[in-house]
């Protein structure tokens, strides 16, 4: 083990990305504890290897490093400062990958330093198979030194880890190419229905993407389940369209029009209320055949 401290990971959030990085630290040697809400997914981490705790504390008791995956800032900050939370357990430091509000990450930051704890605001780009694969990119804010002492971590996890600069410098960056990412899918979703209209096999479009200048990684990512109308989550629609939210309300007290960024919300909140939430981002696909009257199936 080139860390020792890196021995035992408590990880809290066993969800799709929670997961992917916990299977990863496990298959790398790593003791990994975690608590999730969900028996079903304290099952999964049992079977993958790990040790399911029975409350966040016992994760925090257990492990020196804390990874968070949580659905939201509301989420992270009940999880880290609630009644039931990690406070009072300190020397950790908490690596948090959820696409999170970056006041509340500047906020956390403040609050945990107070308490011994280090943290950094540090999502990652790409979808839970990417991560998987250890594809994934860290975008950490937060203390320089921190982001050093993770560096093992990172590592383990994914093929880059970007210091991007002080606390919230992660989640701001997050958020902005979330923002390209989704309309890239999107772009790419649309473009497959536009060519199944005029008669192109969707598969020999996505190769002929592939090779002219409207490739993007998006082909890669999300090409296959778009032509196999395969839509089993690596990514939910539900998760992105939050994002969207905290997106359009940043660009709003900047000032900022997104257009794009509007259209791309307004799909994903059609797609949700069509009861797709919880289906992979690629289903924006069906968002925009249900607009010609043609869902998917």
């Amino acid at each position: 083990m080139d860390n020792p401290a890196l021995e035992r990971v408590g990880i809290i959030g066993w969800g799709l990305v929670g997961s992917a990085i916990g299977k990863r630290l496990i298959e790398s040697g790593v003791s990994v504890l975690g608590y999730d809400i969900d028996p079903v997914r304290r099952a999964d981490l049992a079977a993958a290897g790990g040790v399911p705790c029975d409350s966040l504390r016992a994760v925090a008791q257990g492990a020196a490093f804390l990874v968070v995956a949580l659905f939201s800032s509301d989420q992270v900050v009940q999880a880290l400062t609630g009644p039931d939370g990690v406070l009072g357990f300190g020397g950790h430091t908490i690596v948090d990958v959820t696409t999170a509000d970056p006041a509340d990450s500047v906020h956390l930051a403040t609050a945990l330093a107070a308490a011994g704890l280090s943290y950094l605001d540090a999502p990652l780009s790409g979808s839970s198979d990417d991560i998987r694969r250890g594809n994934g990119v860290f975008l950490v804010g937060g203390a320089r030194d921190a982001y050093q002492h993770c560096a093992d971590l990172f590592a383990r996890v994914a093929g880059q880890a970007l210091y991007v600069g002080d606390s919230g410098s992660g989640s701001r960056a997050k958020l902005a190419t979330n923002l390209v990412l989704g309309l890239n899918r999107a772009a790419l979703a649309e473009g497959l229905v536009f060519a199944e209209s005029l008669g192109i096999d969707a598969s020999r479009f996505l190769s002929i993407v592939r090779q002219t200048a409207a490739y993007s990684r998006a082909v890669d990512s999300k090409g296959e389940k778009l032509v196999h109308r395969d839509f089993s989550p690596h990514s939910r629609v539900s998760q992105h369209r939050k994002d969207l939210d905290v997106i359009t309300r940043y660009a709003a007290l900047a000032g900022v029009e997104l257009p794009l960024g509007a259209v791309h919300r307004q799909l994903l909140i059609e797609a949700e209320g069509a009861g797709w939430g919880d289906l992979d981002t690629a289903a924006v696909l069906r968002a925009i055949e249900a607009r010609r009257g043609t869902p998917g199936d």
